[in-house]
């Protein structure tokens, strides 16, 4: 089983912006109580959707570049990047078909 994989300030380029997959970016922290509902449903969807979308998560403390670049301002916020550009959001603890259907729109087929 594949969970999201964490993604810092220094690989954030390569590993979300260069990825020829749409990325999903959960942006979270440890202390974040919603953060923490909101993992189990992002590395279901990373097993879900293996090989369609790259799924990662982005630790907002050890990372405040990355997140002030993107104006986070509330997590848990989740991005979807496709082609180097952020083309949707969801900012909280959204349930899993909110999320699929986010994503579904930026799925080729």
């Amino acid at each position: 089983m594949s969970a999201a994989e964490p993604v810092t300030d220094s690989s954030f380029q390569e590993e979300v912006l260069e990825s020829e997959l749409p990325v999903l970016v959960d942006f979270w922290a440890p202390w974040c109580g919603p953060c923490r509902m909101v993992t189990p449903v992002v590395d279901e969807i990373s097993v879900q959707y293996e090989g369609k979308i790259k799924v990662v998560k982005v630790n907002t403390d050890e990372n405040p570049n990355v997140a002030s670049q993107y104006g986070i301002r509330s997590i848990p916020t989740l991005m979807i990047f496709k082609a180097g550009q952020r083309v949707d959001m969801v900012v909280g603890a959204v349930p899993k078909t909110t999320l699929t259907k986010t994503l579904e729109k930026h799925l080729d087929g």
